[in-house]
């Protein structure tokens, strides 16, 4: 087993902590993560992007001139590709970027990114974040105990609703609980705080 040194609120050691190796200490599949980025920065992508094709451009009903006898190239409509203001060839058409990677895979990606932090002292082991009520500055000050001055990532026990509301004004800084918790977050955050029951829930999930 792994140890971890468990953090109070205001920073003071209360505990270490185990972590089961299977999921944070595993040698880190770069090539899994790179896959689980690139899905799921794909399905964020919305797709909508359209162009007028010849048949979607207003006009050109009419023959511009008869078919033989002036001289000019033969032409049908003032809306086909050659001409200024018709329709375009090719054209990006609204379709769905997103795409998915088997179950195991994902998984393997996201003990990946957990154990990647663990090695970078960039994971950080808090006991609880209890609020009385939700206050921004409340949750700052969390921060400010735990030296965490960064992007930061924080994963919460399910139904901490105080702790939610308290980080929404806060820049650089996520919360989430265990069901949102992801490969692409966690590697784009510069520090990852999880509260010890949220541990032992991935632990549960991914073990």
């Amino acid at each position: 087993m792994t140890k971890v040194a468990v953090l109070k609120q205001d920073g003071s050691k209360a505990a270490d902590l185990d972590l089961n190796e299977a999921v944070f200490a595993i040698e880190p599949n770069n090539a899994v993560v790179t896959e689980a980025v690139l899905m799921q920065r794909a399905s964020l992508r919305q797709g909508t992007h359209a162009v007028k094709n010849r048949s979607a451009v207003a006009g050109g009903g009419r023959k511009p001139w008869k078919q033989k006898g002036t001289g000019r190239a033969r032409q049908g409509s003032i809306r086909s590709p050659q001409w200024r203001g018709g329709g375009i060839v090719f054209g990006p058409t609204p379709r769905s970027y997103s795409y998915r990677i088997n179950k195991k895979a994902y998984a393997l990606a996201l003990k990946s990114a957990l154990s990647q932090k663990l090695a970078d002292n960039k994971l950080v082991v808090v006991d609880a974040l209890a609020f009385d009520e939700a206050k921004t500055k409340n949750f700052k000050q969390v921060l400010a105990n735990l030296a965490v001055d960064s992007k930061a990532l924080v994963i919460v026990d399910e139904g901490n609703q105080n702790a939610l509301l308290s980080a929404r004004n806060l820049e650089n800084v996520q919360v989430m609980t265990t069901n949102g918790i992801n490969v692409l977050d966690v590697v784009n955050a510069d520090k990852l705080v999880v509260v010890q029951a949220a541990i032992e829930e991935i632990q549960g999930g991914l073990a």
